[in-house]
């Protein structure tokens, strides 16, 4: 199958990827040695390699560096390759800087990442290149495939396979109920046969794979097109969209010995996900250690405005609906849930959140945290803990998910909620509730770890400047 040899052949380039890792390492020690003659600084940073070979990998991964092999796509593997290659590089700056390694060689590491950028984007380059002028581009090396079906969805098919797939693919004909179809050409490639003759084709012809593209309401005869399939040594592959189901990503699975096509309404990969939690991680721990003092002080400040408990704990639905302790400085008085009914009718904002400019319940000290954003500080342990992650819709209380008045909108539960996301840096509180829920769902239709780290900084002067807060 295409996908079989996409797959080998992204498992070769991570493996090669992280031997050109240790090469560019060894050669940038090599010349750092030349220069400086400190072989005891190399041997020292050499440990980093234990930080950095996971990092180049998962970031390179991240960007999508495995996804696609075309030879054509120089420039944008060079883009995302330095993206990859800035990101492994920040993480392990920060997780020196958490373990306070003093030991770490300027000049060695950065001439290292230089390197590497320019060993991967060479090797990506030429070998890929000539990979594929010596397998993919020979007419011989092409899958041969037979299409069963030669309606709508079967043309639909042949001309994403066509224009998509990095690797050769020729048609070798079609198959189809209508036995007056015989013999008729569609988009090049000949009708051979019926279905049912679909034995004697595989006989007489060089086929790879036979992939059904019959509608539904046709697929009586997937039992003998299996059958002869599994007696040619023919893999058989079904269109999966035969319910019209606008899923991000369709695979298979098995539940013990039953195989299970699964329908994931986003398209999350493990890998990326993995990052992404590391990212959330070295970030908030690297940030610690000068967090910690401006918690502290505002916990005195709250304390001596009224006395009142430091903290607000509220109940928040989370990942897949589960619910987790969301916690926040305390910014309203102590009984302000217990108010919010007899304002209700003074709701600034549309749709089921409750937003007000002035609203009588925020005490001294909360309208400054509001303003400056510092509230949402303590939730940093919640990002420590799991519950949530830096870049993420935001967690939604129980009285506002009752309040949704479209399925859709429960989409956002798909992902971890986050301290930011693309609403924070496009008017905070300004925006009606639909636009809201229009940027969150933008951010889980396209989520990339550069599209978190672009929202993280743009983050900070949408936060200095306050626009939006209440």
């Amino acid at each position: 199958m295409t996908d079989s040899k996409s797959h080998l052949l992204r498992r070769l380039l991570i493996i090669l990827d992280v031997c050109l890792t240790i090469l560019a390492f060894a050669i940038s020690a090599h010349i750092y040695l030349a220069f400086k003659g400190n072989d005891t600084a190399v041997l020292q940073n050499a440990h980093l390699l234990v930080i950095i070979v996971p990092a180049v990998a998962l970031a390179l991964n991240a960007m999508g560096a495995y996804d696609r092999f075309n030879p054509q796509r120089l420039a944008s593997f060079a883009f995302l390759t330095a993206k990859a290659v800035s990101t492994a590089l920040f993480i392990t700056l920060l997780i020196t800087f958490v373990l306070n390694l003093t030991y770490v060689s300027r000049g060695l590491i950065s001439g290292f990442f230089l390197l590497l950028f320019v060993i991967l984007v060479a090797n990506r380059r030429f070998l890929i290149w000539w990979y594929f002028k010596k397998s993919v581009e020979k007419e011989a090396n092409y899958l041969k495939v037979v299409v069963i079906g030669t309606g709508e969805r079967a043309q639909r098919l042949t001309k994403e396979i066509k224009s998509r797939l990095e690797w050769g693919v020729s048609i070798v004909g079609y198959l189809d109920t209508d036995e007056s179809k015989v013999g008729t050409e569609v988009l090049g490639a000949k009708v051979l046969g019926t279905v049912k003759q679909i034995s004697s084709v595989l006989r007489n012809h060089v086929v790879e794979e036979v992939i059904l593209a019959l509608p539904r309401s046709m697929m009586n005869d997937v039992a003998m097109i299996a059958t002869a399939c599994e007696e040619e040594g023919v893999q058989f592959l079904i269109m999966s969209d035969l319910y019209d189901l606008n899923a991000s990503r369709i695979s298979l699975t098995n539940l013990g010995s039953i195989p299970v096509l699964r329908f994931e309404p986003v398209a999350l990969d493990t890998g990326k996900l993995v990052v992404k939690r590391m990212f959330d991680l070295v970030l908030t721990l690297a940030a610690m250690p000068i967090i910690a003092p401006i918690l502290a002080a505002i916990a005195v400040a709250i304390k001596l405005d009224d006395g009142g408990p430091v903290f607000f704990i509220q109940e928040r639905v989370g990942f897949h609906k589960r619910r987790f302790p969301m916690i926040k400085f305390r910014t309203m008085c102590v009984d302000a849930e217990a108010k919010i009914k007899e304002l209700e009718h003074l709701n600034e904002a549309s749709g089921p959140i409750f937003k007000m400019k002035n609203d009588p319940r925020v005490t001294r000290v909360g309208h400054f945290l509001r303003k400056t954003s510092l509230d949402e500080l303590p939730q940093l342990l919640n990002v420590l803990r799991g519950h949530m992650s830096l870049i993420g819709p935001r967690p939604m209380s129980l009285r506002d998910v009752d309040l949704f008045d479209r399925g859709i909108q429960r989409k956002r539960f798909s992902v971890r909620p986050g301290l930011t996301c693309i609403w924070q840096i496009s008017g905070r509180s300004d925006l009606p509730f639909e636009k809201w829920l229009e940027l969150d769902l933008q951010y889980i239709d396209n989520w990339s770890l550069w599209l978190d780290i672009k929202i993280l900084a743009l983050t900070i002067p949408a936060v200095l400047k306050g626009s939006g807060a209440v």
